[in-house]
């Protein structure tokens, strides 16, 4: 099983790859390119998204800056908008549904490591060698309807449900359930969201 496959299925895998370096710094170029676009450039946008994410729904809006790990693990639906300062790791599928807003500086991670430091790091090589720490993943899916306000920070394996609220400034550490309003740190359900 390559790094990748591992990365992908969730098992302890190593970022530092010589196949994912390659697939990482493509990613980190293109989200370069697209940040540093001309603003009204929308087909170059638009191609640019194409390239870099697994999915590109109908009338997706992203404002720059964003940023991504991999991007092609990242699938969005129509009629989205990801407003600007917007980070995406991507080690693991990022799901979002249709009709989804996500306001700036909101963090999506789907990458994790150990608790115990003697286990989060592999041993160098040679002195010049950097050691990247072993990395475990889980995907995070966004459902249709969901506002994701700004500053809120998603933790990996997290589901959010359909016709949600997520209070700025969240961190959202269990899934959130349909139809409802949650806020704080940790984030809770706060009420229905009719």
């Amino acid at each position: 099983m390559s790094e990748k496959e591992k990365m992908l299925a969730g098992l302890e895998y190593d970022p530092g790859d010589e196949e994912l370096l390659i697939l990482w710094h493509h990613a980190k170029d293109l989200a370069n390119q697209y940040n540093n676009l001309a603003s009204a450039d929308l087909q170059a946008k638009e191609e640019l998204l194409r390239e870099m994410l697994g999915r590109v729904g109908k009338r997706l809006w992203i404002t720059p800056p964003f940023y991504v790990d991999y991007g092609k693990n990242i699938y969005i639906g129509d009629n989205c908008e990801i407003n600007m300062n917007c980070i995406f790791l991507d080690d693991n599928r990022i799901q979002i549904g249709n009709n989804v807003l996500i306001a700036p500086n909101v963090q999506i991670y789907t990458a994790f490591h150990a608790n115990s430091a003697s286990k989060r790091f592999c041993k160098a090589e040679d002195e010049s060698s950097f050691v990247f720490a072993k990395t475990l993943t889980a995907p995070v899916i966004i459902g249709d309807d969901t506002w994701i306000g700004g500053g809120a920070i998603i933790l990996p394996g997290v589901v959010i449900g359909n016709n949600v609220v997520i209070g700025a400034g969240s961190v959202v550490t269990k899934d959130i359930s349909d139809n409802t309003i949650a806020v704080g740190n940790p984030c809770k359900v706060l009420r229905a969201n009719k």
